[in-house]
């Protein structure tokens, strides 16, 4: 694939990034994520095992959702259904109105691009791209045209903080500033849902604090963000904390009740 010629994703590419606090944003009418009874069961030839044993949740547009649980748990699992990466043995999951327990490989490709930004706690950003080189990727594959791409991924690299690094690699930033630029990447996009795996797990804690921080900022400027962690106290910075065990949602709790993994 060359930069010409994208693979077209089905992103409209007139939509601009909308990064700024003008209300509830993204606007849905249905929860960002819906699931229903869902069951993931892995095999190896007559071993089964269970990993999610009919989980439910709802999270609404606008709301910062806390995941959390011990190794084992299934949080891990769950939160490759959340982002598309996997499909429920059964049971089903609507992301932003779209139904996507059931898609192929392919469609699932397609909504992971267009519906949601991934923040990853090793960065997963290209050593060889500059900063915003590497926040134009959602872009690119979504077939948006070049001026149109730099001038979001600045945007969206300003909008963080990075507006003075968008020609620096990955190995010319901190673990802070890389951080950045991949929730600058996430945003891009302007997805319907936001999930940070363990985003701080790599970070100093004044570093861990500023991330923290932009992610709070995005929250309140009306972006559905859920947040997977071991951690309490990083817990504690969002809305709402959902507790997962033996591959089930324990009974939700405000974040100001959490206390260590269960």
């Amino acid at each position: 694939m060359t930069e010409e010629d994208p693979i077209s994703l089905g992103l409209d590419d007139t939509q601009q990034v909308r990064i700024d606090d003008t209300g509830t944003y993204p606007a849905f009418s249905a929860p960002v994520i819906d699931i229903e009874d869902v069951h993931k069961i892995y095999r190896t030839g007559s071993l089964e095992v269970a990993a999610l044993r009919g989980v439910s949740l709802t999270i609404a547009a606008g709301e910062y959702v806390a995941l959390m649980g011990p190794s084992g748990s299934g949080k891990s699992t769950l939160m490759h259904i959340l982002g598309c990466l996997d499909v429920p043995t059964s049971g089903s999951y609507r992301l932003a109105g779209e139904d996507v327990s059931t898609m192929t490989e392919y469609e699932l490709a397609e909504v992971r691009n267009r519906r949601i930004g991934f923040v990853f706690q090793q960065f997963n950003l290209l050593a060889s791209l500059s900063a915003w080189r590497n926040v134009e990727l959602p872009l690119v594959y979504a077939g948006v045209d070049r001026s149109t791409r730099k001038q979001r991924a600045l945007a969206a690299l300003d909008r963080v903080g990075m507006g003075d690094r968008v020609e620096h690699r990955p190995g010319e930033l901190s673990g802070g500033q890389q951080q950045r630029v991949a929730l600058a990447r996430a945003v891009v996009s302007d997805p319907a849902l936001i999930l940070a795996d363990e985003p701080t797990g790599n970070l100093d804690s004044v570093s861990a604090r500023e991330v923290l921080d932009l992610l709070d900022e995005l929250h309140h400027s009306g972006r559905t963000v859920v947040l997977i962690t071991h951690d309490a106290d990083v817990a504690e910075t969002t809305s709402r904390t959902l507790r997962i065990w033996d591959g089930q949602i324990l009974e939700p709790s405000s974040a100001s009740a959490t206390g260590g993994a269960a």
